[in-house]
């Protein structure tokens, strides 16, 4: 079991809190199901650093909630964020669960794994090289869903994740890319990320 992280107190809004919290529960339901029935132990690493990550925030958010709360009347207003921001923690801590059968080498039944390998879309990671062409790149530019038959989910930056980025968003060396598409895509998009394939026209 890893190491508790001590968490710092600062002042962040409990909105923004409770939708990060949402949308990395959400995320992660998708990236725990992928993992296990495709036996992918990237995804059910990312897995293990979001379920940490969205500890953090609960914990942030508790904190922030205690502080908000001045009299019984905010602590009543506040307390269906609380409850929320608990279900997303359980979801998460869920997700968790599931992704341990990849990493616990648990493993699912062969038929359920061979039922599966039918199912047109799949979940990838890939990390972007220094030298990968999409480096400073807009995602709205690759028109990857008619080049490839993928669309980038999720950029996890350093220890930042942005969810479902926006067309302008540029990528940067060193991001972990959430890619979901066709199988063939998604491979041939990991080979670019990674600097194993030239970009078609460059």
């Amino acid at each position: 079991m890893p190491a508790l992280e001590k968490v710092k107190y600062r002042s962040v809004p409990v909105r923004d809190l409770f939708l990060e919290m949402k949308n990395l529960s959400e995320l992660m339901i998708d990236l725990a199901y992928s993992a296990a029935l495709f036996n992918d132990r990237e995804l059910a690493e990312e897995v293990m650093e979001l379920e940490n990550r969205v500890d953090t925030l609960d914990y942030l958010l508790e904190m922030t909630i205690m502080i908000a709360a001045r009299d019984a009347h905010d602590a009543e207003a506040l307390a269906g964020v609380s409850a929320a921001a608990s279900a997303a923690d359980k979801i998460s801590d869920a997700a968790a669960d599931i992704a341990a059968i990849v990493t616990q080498n648990i493993g699912v039944h062969p038929i359920v794994s061979q039922v599966f390998e039918k199912v047109e879309e799949r979940l990838m990671q890939a990390k972007v090289s220094s030298d990968s062409s999409l480096v400073g790149r807009r995602v709205g530019d690759l028109d990857l869903a008619a080049r490839m038959g993928v669309d980038i989910i999720a950029v996890r930056r350093d220890k930042d994740w942005i969810i479902n980025p926006q067309k302008i968003e540029k990528i940067q060396s060193e991001d972990v890319l959430i890619v979901r598409g066709v199988q063939s895509g998604i491979g041939e998009f990991k080979e670019l990320a990674e600097k194993k394939l030239q970009r078609r026209g460059d």
